[in-house]
């Protein structure tokens, strides 16, 4: 995964493929369609909702974070894709990770996750109606996981 994103990369053109590919095989609708003078890459890391991802390290680490997950978690593009995934939410209960882990492995996805995440200030936030999938690359193998979301709530 390239440090920085840029127009020099081809906006991570095959890392953008692979989340919308697994998003459409597993929840069977296009995570987002690009317009006609727009890259699907360029139009992912645009979009108006967060799109992240993270590998498959023991502690995974984010891989992708598009324009608005950076700014909704107050983060630059190299600081969030150093970043363990877990530092970006409060703890979470027993249940209810235990649930999203059975319903993501029986599945392939889960679309109705809800949580407390935090941005680097220290501002919470509830992310609500999210989707979280299971990423495999062109040969079946493990790549990670992705989540995306358009409706969030500031907390005091």
């Amino acid at each position: 995964m390239p440090s920085e994103f840029s127009p020099d990369n081809a906006f991570l053109a095959e890392h953008a493929r692979l989340l919308c590919t697994n998003y459409r095989r597993l929840v069977g609708a296009d995570l987002l369609v690009a317009k006609a003078d727009q890259s699907l890459a360029e139009a992912l890391y645009q979009a108006p909702f967060v799109v992240l991802s993270h590998g498959t390290e023991p502690d995974p680490i984010f891989n992708y974070a598009n324009r608005t997950a950076q700014r909704l978690f107050e983060m630059t593009w190299a600081r969030i894709t150093s970043m363990p995934s877990r530092l970006s939410a409060e703890p979470v209960s027993r249940e209810e990770r235990a649930r999203l882990l059975a319903a993501v492995s029986e599945r392939g996805f889960i679309d109705d996750y809800h949580g407390v995440r935090v941005s680097s200030s220290g501002r919470r936030f509830l992310i609500e109606q999210a989707t979280v999938w299971t990423l495999t690359d062109a040969q079946g193998r493990p790549a990670g996981q992705a989540a995306t979301f358009a409706k969030w709530t500031l907390l005091m």
